[in-house]
């Protein structure tokens, strides 16, 4: 039989990236798109310019086909991931009546309010960009969460239609949903024209982008957990059982029907704030990254191994975005002296993301009365092997980094193969497609002294900061 492919597209918060796999998991061409800047054109107002989400899907679907050698026509399935917890406002044609909402932005923190009568339909950013694909009004279930009237019994809309009022919305607003691994649509003809695929392909739902990255990282132990280094960092486990009022951590949609993600508190603009710093250096670390013949990434990484387990002493607290709940609470670094360089402050990012996921995860664990053998990491961060060794010493545990470009590209894939039963089942389909690339051991004695660290001054500093930036707070916003 001739091969057969798979194209995975995850629509992030910052580009679009957009995989070609074969029905092994084998990647045979990769494309990816920037995102524009998000506009912010009052206080709590974030929102995406123009149809960008749209333009930098078909840009990243275009990239990658260029990139492709095989026969375009043996592609027979897309999977469909994006970005979770955005508000998207169509008219009547399907069309945006308002540029879509962020999830930074203030109102995704409560229900939808209808102020414009042009608003015809409320969706997701799956549901929008599912539509575009295929000209159906369909959205996956598992992206619906937070303000969506879903039956977790049914993964279908409320029968109630008062719980559909109390979100704001009306039963005539709401797309058609389908559950993970199901069709959304047929890719538009138009579309598969203009692209070089043939007619008909199925576009396959998935869930939210990091309920996908779960998925595609191949997690599925009891005591395996998978840390997603993205612009939002968080961590995932997947069990069976929905946990009403949860102190510690979010159970959210899987993106296998019926299971749920375990999430953890996260951190807002994580690896964001590595990108914020290398712009901070600007031009004089592009130089030296050039002198040296690397990217930026790599000599950036090269000197922040040079710098000793600690930073010393120097500390940085990752609030650049506060939560809704805690508007007062600033980035921060404390404990400079002369012997720190921008590299500390390189590595003290790093570590600072290490730490917060360290005892967001360990309030999960305690509340669930769980251990770990494990962790898988995953996302633009995964590639710094430093990042990777921060993370095996803290924890004490093997860090493994999976291969391949995107894990929620592939975690599209694994939900494509299921359509076209590829697979009998989504974990036997993560089993076969899901490989690792480096696994690294932690150093126990860099562990003990970081563990000394987290409990001697780490978890002791916010109640200090924070009092400090009640005070700032009402002076300057």
């Amino acid at each position: 039989m001739s091969a057969q492919y798979m194209m995975g597209i995850d629509s992030g918060s910052q580009s679009t990236k957009v995989v070609i796999f074969d029905l092994e998991g084998k990647e045979m061409a990769y494309g990816s798109c920037a995102l524009k800047e998000t506009l912010s054109p009052e206080p709590d107002v974030v929102i995406h310019p123009d149809d960008d989400l749209w333009d930098s899907l078909y840009h990243a679907v275009q990239a990658c086909l260029d990139n492709f050698e095989g026969d375009k026509s043996a592609i027979v399935g897309i999977g469909l991931c994006t970005i979770r917890c955005c508000r998207v406002l169509l008219n009547k044609d399907g069309e945006l009546a308002y540029p879509v909402i962020s999830w930074m932005d203030a109102r995704m923190s409560r229900p939808y309010e209808h102020k414009d009568d042009q608003v015809q339909y409320v969706t997701t950013t799956s549901g929008y960009l599912g539509l575009r694909l295929t000209g159906e009004y369909n959205d996956t279930a598992a992206n619906c969460e937070v303000f969506w009237p879903v039956d977790r019994e049914t993964l279908d809309w409320s029968t109630d239609d008062e719980e559909i009022k109390a979100q704001g919305l009306t039963r005539d607003m709401l797309f058609n949903l389908v559950k993970p691994g199901e069709k959304l649509g047929a890719l538009r003809k138009d579309l598969a024209s203009d692209l070089g695929l043939k007619e008909d392909i199925p576009v396959v739902a998935t869930a939210n982008d990091k309920a996908v990255e779960a998925l595609g990282s191949g997690i599925n132990q009891e005591r395996s957990i998978m840390i997603s280094l993205g612009t939002f960092i968080s961590s995932m486990l997947i069990r069976d059982q929905y946990v009403e009022n949860a102190q510690n951590f979010f159970p959210t949609f899987a993106s296998i029907p019926f299971k749920y993600a375990y999430e953890s508190n996260g951190i807002r603009r994580g690896l964001w704030t590595v990108s914020w710093f290398k712009n901070l250096i600007g031009e004089e670390l592009t130089t030296e990254a050039n002198n040296k013949g690397v990217s930026e990434e790599e000599f950036l990484n090269e000197k922040a191994q040079e710098i000793p387990v600690g930073s010393d002493g120097l500390f940085t607290i990752l609030d650049w975005l506060a939560s809704p709940d805690q508007p007062y609470r600033k980035g921060m670094m404390i404990g400079f002296d002369q012997r720190h360089t921008r590299y500390h402050m390189y590595r003290s990012i790093l570590e600072a993301i290490a730490f917060n996921m360290k005892n967001n995860i360990d309030d999960m664990l305690e509340e669930m009365d769980i251990g770990l053998d494990e962790l898988v990491v995953i996302g633009g961060g995964s590639k710094s092997d430093v990042m990777m060794q921060i993370l095996a010493d803290l924890f004490g545990l093997p860090v493994h980094r999976r291969a391949g470009s995107s894990s929620a590209c592939l975690g599209a894939a694994i939900c494509t193969a299921r359509y076209l039963g590829v697979y009998s089942d989504f974990e036997t389909g993560a089993k076969e497609m899901v490989g690792t690339e480096t696994t690294f051991t932690p150093d126990m004695n860099n562990h003990t002294f970081y563990t000394k660290v987290n409990e001697e001054v780490v978890k002791n500093i916010r109640p200090h900061t924070d009092e400090i930036n009640k005070r700032i707070y009402p002076l300057f916003n």
